[in-house]
């Protein structure tokens, strides 16, 4: 019986007909390894019926397993020769599910609204040059989400599953952390890519969870700062949104945080605390474009 996935042979045919060449600019690597698509879907738990979002299916790989899983896909591709061809892949290879599968055309950190009942998992290569924007964006926008399995660079697994005092933490991993509790899933060799990335892969696991109390916005708004200047301890790195070191300094206190500490220690849940003691002392952090 022939494998309904893509292998190698089957993608650069593909990609050849559709005179696609995969590009850095969009963050393109696909998947030749059925092997590799059907462990992903393993570890996401796929469920038959189940409505799972997948953003950048480029030439289908994932799109096939997920389906060949019995889920019903919404498959988000900004690529519109990509996006036009998907469903006449799925038909060709898995004319069965091709009633399971909506595509839609458009760029992933634009998507408010998705067809069709909301989807409970996010399963999906992200392409790297925007992986990070695109999982905050999709656990803000659909809190039907109940957990996600996302493959990225290696480095950004390491940042999203950090803890508070790690090397690695910073920024992307507070910000999951306020949605989700992360954690590593496996790694994916380059082989497994076409063409082969000059970096490392890796699964992250994410299950959403309740975020800590407070606005979402504004605790955003601390973690930016804290980290513009990592380096600083948070009295001096807040001094300037709060207009002293006295006044960060007095909000940190009030929080249960130790003025001299920097914000690569602080958890989710006390930057959560410093943002509401700055609101009580009338302190309003703007935020930033680059929240990543």
């Amino acid at each position: 019986m022939t494998d309904p996935l893509l292998g190698p042979s089957q993608v650069r045919a593909l990609a050849d007909r559709l005179g696609v060449r995969p590009t850095k600019s969009l963050g393109q690597n696909f998947v030749v390894d059925p092997g590799t698509v059907r462990r992903i879907v393993r570890v996401a738990r796929v469920t038959p019926g189940e409505r799972v979002v997948e953003v950048g299916p480029g030439l289908g790989s994932l799109t096939l397993g997920l389906l060949e899983a019995g889920a019903e896909v919404v498959a988000v591709e900004i690529d519109p020769v990509l996006a036009e061809q998907l469903p006449a892949t799925v038909a060709e290879r898995l004319p069965e599910a091709a009633g399971r599968l909506t595509v839609v055309g458009a760029d992933a950190l634009r998507v408010t609204e998705l067809p069709g009942p909301p989807p409970t998992a996010l399963v999906a290569n992200l392409p790297y040059n925007v992986a990070v924007p695109v999982l905050l964006a999709f656990l803000e926008r659909f809190g039907s989400l109940e957990r996600a399995l996302v493959m990225v660079q290696a480095e950004v697994a390491d940042r999203l599953v950090a803890p508070p005092g790690s090397r690695t933490y910073g920024v992307p991993s507070v910000k999951a952390a306020w949605y989700a509790d992360a954690r590593p899933a496996g790694n994916v060799g380059r082989a497994a890519f076409w063409p082969v990335p000059r970096v490392d892969s890796a699964l992250v696991a994410l299950e959403r969870r309740d975020p800590p109390p407070g606005d979402r916005e504004q605790v955003f708004a601390v973690v930016d700062t804290a980290f513009a200047q990592r380096r600083k301890m948070l009295r001096a790195a807040l001094a300037g949104v709060a207009g002293t070191s006295a006044v960060a300094a007095d909000a940190l206190t009030r929080a249960g945080v130790e003025p001299t500490a920097r914000g690569e220690r602080l958890t989710v849940t006390q930057f959560a605390a410093v943002a509401k003691a700055l609101a009580e002392a009338g302190v309003v952090v703007p935020g930033r474009r680059a929240a990543t």
